[in-house]
C-alpha cells in the first residue's frame, strides 16, 4: 500500500529518486503513465495493479478508444536503478511540468508523482469543508 508525501529532486536527465517505502512495494518491474484524469501527474503502478487497470481499459466500449489510446501511449515500464531511481520519460516529464523537484503521493494501490506547485494548488483545492462532505457522503 502506497501513502505519505515526500519530496525529490529530479535531475537533468530526468532521474527521479522513488522513495524506499514505495520501492518495496513496487517490486523491480513497474508502470509509468500519464494521469487518468485531467490532473497534470503521473501514476505509477506496481505490475499486479497495472495488471487490475488493464483489464478495466479492455474491457471499455469502443467509445472509449481516445481515452485508452492517452493511457496506453504513454505508459512505459521501468525499473530503478542500483541507485533507486527513474528514468521518467521527456514526454511525461513535460506532461505533469517536472522539473527541479517531484512530489510522491501515496494513493493506496498506486502513486502519483506531480510538480510540487501544482500538488500545493490540488491540495489546498481539498479545504476541510470538502473533507467533511466526503467523509459524510461515503460514510468514512
Amino acid at each position: 500500500m502506497f501513502f505519505g508525501e515526500y519530496q525529490h529532486n529530479v535531475d537533468k536527465k530526468g532521474r527521479a529518486f522513488i522513495p524506499s517505502k514505495f520501492r518495496e512495494e513496487l517490486g523491480e518491474s513497474f508502470m509509468i503513465c500519464r494521469s487518468i484524469d485531467s490532473r497534470p501527474c503521473l501514476r505509477v503502478y506496481s505490475a499486479e495493479q497495472w495488471a487490475v487497470l488493464d483489464e478495466k481499459l479492455r474491457a471499455l466500449p469502443a467509445r472509449a478508444g481516445d481515452f485508452k489510446r492517452k493511457i496506453y501511449s504513454s505508459a512505459t515500464s521501468l525499473e530503478c536503478d542500483s541507485q533507486g531511481r527513474i528514468l521518467i520519460p521527456v514526454k511525461l516529464r513535460e506532461f505533469a511540468g517536472l522539473g527541479g523537484e517531484a512530489s510522491f503521493i501515496g494513493m493506496s494501490d498506486f502513486f502519483e508523482v506531480w510538480n510540487p506547485d501544482n500538488w500545493n494548488n490540488e491540495d489546498s483545492e481539498c479545504s476541510e469543508d470538502r473533507m467533511d462532505e466526503i467523509a459524510e457522503e461515503f460514510n468514512l
